[in-house]
């Protein structure tokens, strides 16, 4: 559930419009096409503006990456955008099975936090990933 409200968030940040400069504008007046020139162009894709409701669950998904190790928070927001494994290994320098263990970990540590529970110090990934993984199995 933590994956599909980060890729949730991502494509409204995706959808959101850009943000515009003030003290920037244009003096040139509007130019008139013919309906040959309109006939000709390609037409400009819609852009939906995400609803109320969405914006306000991204905001809130924002601040679950809060307190991650700055790695492990790339990785998950790298991988909520839609990058292939082999574009985020480039880009923060690991290998495919420390990328994903960086992510699975970061993944956990979102969720035992939403349910305000204390994460382990000193304890490897992967136990805390084994941890929540036999905490989500326990629940009916």
């Amino acid at each position: 559930m933590v994956e599909e409200r980060l890729a949730e968030a991502a494509f409204v940040l995706k959808r959101l419009p850009e943000p515009r400069r003030q003290g920037y504008f244009n003096l040139w007046p509007a130019i008139r096409r013919s309906a040959e020139e309109l006939a000709g162009m390609e037409p400009k894709p819609m852009r939906v503006i995400p609803s109320p409701a969405a914006i306000s669950r991204m905001e809130e998904t924002l601040s679950w990456t809060v307190g991650l190790d700055p790695i492990d928070g790339k990785i998950v927001w790298l991988r909520a955008f839609g990058e292939r494994w082999k574009t985020i290994c480039w880009t923060v320098g690991l290998q495919r099975s420390a990328a994903h263990e960086h992510w699975l970990y970061a993944l956990c540590v979102i969720a035992w936090r939403l349910n305000r529970r204390h994460i382990p110090k000193r304890r490897s990934k992967r136990y805390v990933i084994d941890m929540v993984r036999a905490a989500c199995v326990d629940r009916p």
